[in-house]
């Protein structure tokens, strides 16, 4: 018989669950917006790792690089990222537009881990901005909600070099933005910041495109066809193990502390849902080549997760549940939504 040739609609990642963590320490000294990250502000709050391909390990070593760090107090999480390079330049002006067809600086926040009603930030070095909320995943059929807007939001770029000048001394521009705790509140039941401890999962990507110089400007480099250009590459804190940034259940964890002395891991709850999560990928794998679920673990998966589950099964949807290491019920769904109900 021959062996089916069937494409994935939601692929599964080529990496594990090993997603980055980060410490949110207090802000502790006065605040002024102007991009410049090499300020008093700024001077003791650490880097993130340097970020990656987005398709993980073994994958080449960004050309440039680029850091992010983080800070925050009673109102606003403050967000900061060095991008290394001497390529600077940016054409898009009007908010909301698809800033990523210029190279840009980008954001994801999900404040509650379960991989939907989460948020995008994009800004180019013109600090043009778009900013949109996500249902849930585009893989899961998800909604961009273009017409959401961060209320309060705060942005700013400064420029080692110069705009739009191959020609320039420019060696890296960077970004500062500031997220009202305020407007995070869809996604936190109603409320308004996080507290020591408490962690939201989040992402940053460049999208750097490849250029040559013509005529004392940058053109992005086309491919063979002499039309189109080349693929963009994507930069990421988190790499994904799939060229889609959207698979929040691999973005790196942030946690809040009031201390540098305070520092806190991945909870076991978390690590759990990656275990349901592998089993979400293979149900989606069975349904484009069989055209169903199953409810059958054996059909899915010959290395089932080390605790008991149960699949339920419909015609067009599945829920997968477990017992919780805190004692309740966790539970992945078939649009990728994760639930956790405490137990009594």
């Amino acid at each position: 018989m021959a062996e089916k040739n069937v494409t994935c609609h939601i692929p599964k990642p080529a990496i594990d669950f090993n997603p980055p963590v980060y410490h949110v320490l207090p802000a502790a000294k006065p605040f002024h917006l102007d991009g410049n990250i090499e300020k008093d502000f700024w001077e003791d709050i650490p880097y993130t790792c340097d970020f990656a391909d987005i398709s993980g390990p073994g994958f080449p070593v960004p050309r440039f690089r680029t850091r992010a760090k983080m800070c925050w107090d009673q109102d606003n999480l403050y967000i900061a990222a060095l991008l290394e390079g001497d390529e600077i330049w940016a054409s898009i002006t009007e908010r909301d537009a698809v800033i990523f067809h210029d190279n840009d600086f980008e954001i994801f926040v999900d404040p509650d881990s379960d991989t939907q009603q989460y948020y995008e930030f994009e800004m180019n070095a013109l600090n043009t901005v778009w900013d949109l909320m996500l249902t849930k995943a585009y893989r899961d059929n998800g909604s961009p909600v273009n017409s959401f807007d961060i209320k309060g939001l705060q942005s700013a770029v400064h420029i080692n070099g110069g705009l739009n000048n191959p020609q320039g001394r420019n060696s890296s521009w960077s970004v500062e933005v500031v997220f009202p705790f305020t407007s995070f509140m869809e996604c936190l039941g109603g409320k308004k910041r996080p507290e020591t401890g408490d962690f939201w999962r989040m992402n940053f990507s460049r999208v750097q495109w490849l250029v040559d110089v013509k005529d004392g400007h940058y053109e992005k480099r086309l491919g063979s066809d002499g039309t189109s250009p080349l693929p963009e590459d994507n930069w990421v804190w988190a790499p994904t193990g799939v060229v889609n940034i959207h698979y929040p259940e691999l973005w790196g964890f942030v946690f809040f502390t009031d201390s540098p002395q305070k520092e806190f891991a991945i909870p076991e709850l978390e690590k759990q849902k990656w275990a349901l999560r592998t089993l979400y990928y293979e149900e989606h794998r069975f349904w484009d080549e069989n055209g169903c679920f199953t409810d059958k673990l054996e059909e899915l998966t010959s290395l089932p997760p080390s605790f008991p589950v149960c699949i339920e099964t419909t015609k067009h949807f599945f829920e997968i549940s477990c017992q919780s290491t805190e004692g309740g019920t966790l539970y992945i769904l078939a649009d990728g939504k994760t639930v956790y109900l405490p137990g009594e």
